[in-house]
């Protein structure tokens, strides 16, 4: 148990003292980067999807 312990407060201390956080202006921009490329890839997926859902079913008519 002191070893759970012992790792959580060097976790923390390294989080407090060693790791470079981004300004909030920063946070800011890269979260509406992320939420940008998330929606472009998801309708890219969706896209794709429903391509080969029209094809599968296309082939599926074609072969009955």
């Amino acid at each position: 148990m002191a070893g759970i312990v012992n790792y959580i407060k060097e976790s923390f201390g390294e989080l407090k003292n060693n790791v470079t956080w981004p300004t909030w202006a920063e946070a800011q921009s890269l979260t509406i980067l992320v939420a940008v490329f998330s929606i472009i890839f998801s309708l890219a997926i969706w896209g794709v999807d429903t391509v080969f859902s029209k094809v599968i079913a296309f082939y599926f008519q074609w072969i009955n």
